[in-house]
C-alpha cells in the first residue's frame, strides 16, 4: 500500500515543534535585548533594574514551560498506568452467578494506581472461584508479580476441578514469573545462569469456591482471613494458613478448609493486610471490624456501600496514603430458594394427611 502524505500538520510533531520553539524565542529574546536595546548597555541603575526584569521575565516563562511540558508528561504516565492497572485488576461485572459483587483498592504508590493488590471473581462450572492476593511491595514491580498470578487464576479457575489444583498452577507460574525476572535482574555471570528466584519475593493468595448452595471451601496462603456480614462482622476462619506462595514450595497435601454457607442475604468481605495494617497518627491499627459492622448496620449488606464506608472511615482514620496497598472486595449472596412446585405442595400436603 502507498502512503500519500496530506497537508495536515502532524499533532504530536507539532507539540514538539512548539515544545522546543518557544524555549528558543525567550532566548533569543533574551539574547537581543542584551545586544541590539541601548538600554541593557548603560550602566545607570534604572538600567540594571529593567535589564534584571527582563531577565526575570525570561527566566520565568522558560520555568513554566518546562513545569508545564513535565505536568503533561506525569499526566500522560498516570494515564497509561491507570490503563494497565484496569488491564490487570478489570473492573468486576456487579453480578456473577447470583453474587452481587463490588471491589476497590488504594495505593500506597502517591500519585499511581498500581500497586501488588490483586482479586478477581469468575463464575465457572465448578461453581464461583474468587482469588484476592497481595504481591509484596508495591508500584510496579508488585504489579508484574500480580498480573503473573491473577494471568494463571483466570485460565485455572475453569480448566482444574479440584481447588488444589488451581492453586499449584499458580504456583508455577509465579515461580516461573520470579526465575524469569531473576534471569532479566542479574544476567549470567562467569556462565553460570540466575535460576533462583529472590527469596525475599512473595505473594499471599487466599482461594476460594462457593458452591450453588452457597458452601464455601479455601485455600489460605499467608492471607488474612475473610469477614462475614450477617448483621455484624465475623470472621468466618481463624486456621492457621499455609507459607505464602514464592519462598517455600506447597506441601504434597493441601487441607482445604470449609467455611460453611453463604446464606441468601449475607455478604462476603476479602481484603488484603494493608486494611487491618493501616495505622493513624498515634500508631492505632485501623479497626476493619468494627467498621464493616457500622458499615452493615448503616446499609445492610450493600457491597458498594460498605466499601465506601469503609474507606471513609479508613482515610479519617490515617489522614494520610497508607503505608501499604489496600483493596477490598465484597460478595453479596442474593441467590433465592425455588420455592416448591404446585405438584411437590400437593405431595406433602397428601402424605401428612
Amino acid at each position: 500500500m502507498i502512503g500519500i502524505r496530506t497537508g495536515a500538520v502532524d499533532p504530536p510533531r507539532f507539540r514538539r515543534v512548539i515544545s522546543l520553539g518557544l524555549p528558543a524565542a525567550w532566548g533569543a529574546a533574551a539574547v537581543t535585548y542584551k545586544f541590539v536595546c541601548p538600554l541593557a548597555r548603560q550602566d545607570t541603575l534604572e538600567a540594571r533594574l529593567i535589564t534584571s526584569a527582563v531577565f526575570l521575565a525570561v527566566g520565568s516563562g522558560l520555568v513554566l514551560h518546562v513545569r508545564g511540558a513535565l505536568l503533561r508528561e506525569l499526566r500522560q504516565l498516570r494515564e497509561v498506568a491507570g490503563a494497565a492497572q484496569n488491564v490487570l485488576l478489570r473492573p468486576l461485572p456487579p453480578r456473577v452467578d447470583g453474587l452481587t459483587v463490588a471491589a476497590a483498592r488504594i495505593s500506597a504508590t502517591r500519585g499511581a494506581s498500581v500497586g501488588g493488590d490483586l482479586y478477581e471473581v469468575a463464575a465457572t462450572e465448578h461453581g464461583v472461584r474468587v482469588v484476592m492476593g497481595d504481591a509484596r511491595g508495591h508500584g510496579l514491580t508488585a504489579l508484574a508479580t500480580a498480573a503473573a498470578v491473577l494471568g494463571s487464576f483466570r485460565e485455572a479457575a475453569h480448566e482444574e476441578a479440584e481447588l488444589p489444583h488451581v492453586l499449584r498452577k499458580l504456583e508455577r507460574a509465579l515461580g516461573r514469573h520470579l526465575r524469569e525476572r531473576s534471569r532479566a535482574e542479574h544476567p549470567a555471570y562467569g556462565g553460570v545462569v540466575a535460576d533462583s528466584p529472590p527469596a525475599e519475593e512473595f505473594v499471599t493468595v487466599l482461594l476460594m469456591e462457593i458452591g450453588p448452595d452457597g458452601g464455601m471451601t479455601a485455600l489460605n496462603c499467608g492471607h488474612p482471613w475473610p469477614y462475614r456480614l450477617s448483621g455484624r462482622a465475623e470472621p468466618v476462619a481463624d486456621g492457621e494458613p499455609l507459607p505464602p506462595l514464592g519462598p517455600f514450595p506447597l506441601p504434597a497435601e493441601l487441607p482445604v478448609t470449609r467455611l460453611g454457607p453463604l446464606l441468601p442475604g449475607e455478604a462476603l468481605v476479602l481484603h488484603t493486610d494493608g486494611m487491618e495494617d493501616a495505622r493513624d497518627a498515634a500508631g492505632r491499627f485501623f479497626p476493619l471490624q468494627t467498621a464493616l459492622t457500622e458499615a452493615v448496620r448503616a446499609a445492610p449488606n450493600s457491597p458498594g456501600a460498605v466499601i465506601r464506608a469503609v474507606y471513609d472511615r479508613l482515610r479519617r482514620h490515617t489522614r494520610r496514603l497508607p503505608a501499604d496497598d489496600a483493596a477490598l472486595l465484597v460478595l453479596r449472596n442474593d441467590r433465592r430458594r425455588v420455592p416448591p412446585q404446585q405438584g411437590e405442595s400437593v405431595c406433602r400436603e397428601s402424605t401428612m394427611t
